[in-house]
């Protein structure tokens, strides 16, 4: 089972993935969880560039590509192989927040995005992806830290971004579950944990 969380900069992906990957553990599964970009040398390495060198100018296909290398690390030296060793793979962010970013705020095209990212994953996509949806506004004043180069966009293209993964999710409803996430930790929690109890359910049915 590969299950992504995304959504937008200060919705508590992090918190919520740590929390899911303890309650999947409970439930007897082996969980390898990953960041992306990150989780290999290579994925760190251009995590690196990509949001803490703020002497760059990157441009958007640019980074976009920069993404794209990372997550085709990511799925053929950790991914793929969890999941054929038939373990429960858990992304903090994944191809839809490319798509987002670089598309729907940052003006790539999105079907172009959805291509390149299958090409550079082999096609290795999440059977679910659950989106944290909080205002921009609320999301902004949870982060207590200095911001990273993404998170240095304004709040224009932070607004484009919530739109960007709201537009998604309505087009692959199957896909891609929205959880509001400015509620309480674990209020939040519990409602990640249901939409994942119903994947769960609905794949046991299909086999």
């Amino acid at each position: 089972m590969f299950i992504s969380i995304d959504g937008g900069d200060g919705t508590g992906k992090s918190t919520q993935a740590e929390l899911l990957a303890g309650w999947l553990r409970e439930q007897g599964r082996q969980v390898v969880a990953c960041r992306d970009p990150g989780s290999t040398t290579l994925g760190e390495a251009v995590r690196n560039v990509l949001l803490d060198r703020h002497d760059l100018n990157i441009h958007r296909r640019s980074e976009m590509l920069l993404y794209m290398a990372a997550r085709a690390q990511l799925a053929e030296e950790l991914i793929r192989p969890a999941l054929e060793q038939g373990k429960t793979v858990l992304s903090d962010r994944y191809l839809l927040a490319n798509v987002v970013y670089q598309g729907h705020a940052g003006g790539l095209d999105v079907p172009t995005l959805w291509e390149v990212g299958r090409i550079a994953t082999g096609g290795l996509m999440p059977e679910l992806t659950i989106v944290l949806d909080v205002p921009p506004e609320v999301s902004a004043a949870r982060i207590d830290r200095p911001l990273d180069r993404m998170e240095r966009q304004g709040a224009a293209f932070h607004a484009r971004v919530r739109e960007g993964f709201l537009a998604e999710a309505a087009q692959l409803p199957e896909r891609i579950v929205v959880v509001a996430a400015a509620g309480p930790i674990d209020e939040v929690q519990e409602n990640v944990r249901n939409v994942v109890r119903k994947h769960i359910e609905s794949m046991n049915r299909n086999t």
